[in-house]
């Protein structure tokens, strides 16, 4: 037997946008009830991927605090936790709240390696393998 769950998909920057836009027109509460609490789950992508205004950080720490404990939630980043201050405005006081709600009852998966379509294009022998390695300055000046 399927069961079937509402689930949403959504990019830290949609979702960020999307939340201001609410705000704005005075819907923030019915936007928060219904992109944010309504699917059983949310995945965001991409958290990292620019850093947030201080605004911003709030607004994200609204979404995993109002989720906390009560539906699940998948984030994907490239950056380490350590790292996660940098884009919450640099915020310690924020990003310990966000972390401390991601991490209780989470399952970590650190994934190292190619992405799978830089991996599928070096089966597919349509890029060199070291073609998106990142060189040092040192090694560039060398070149």
């Amino acid at each position: 037997m399927q069961k079937r769950i509402k689930a949403r998909f959504i990019t830290a920057s949609d979702l960020i946008i999307q939340m201001s836009h609410a705000k704005k027109e005075k819907r923030y509460d019915s936007f928060i009830k219904q992109a944010v609490m309504a699917p059983s789950l949310l995945v965001i992508d991409e958290i990292g991927y620019f850093p947030m205004s201080k605004e911003d950080a709030h607004h994200f720490f609204q979404v995993i605090s109002k989720r906390y404990e009560k539906a699940s939630t998948i984030v994907t980043s490239n950056l380490v936790f350590s790292q996660w201050s940098g884009i919450f405005a640099n915020d310690k006081v924020v990003t310990t709240a966000i972390l401390d709600r991601l991490l209780h009852h989470s399952h970590v998966i650190n994934i190292l390696g190619d992405s799978y379509r830089l991996k599928e294009k070096k089966e597919e022998g349509l890029v060199d393998s070291d073609l998106y390695k990142f060189q040092s300055k040192k090694s560039i000046k060398n070149s």
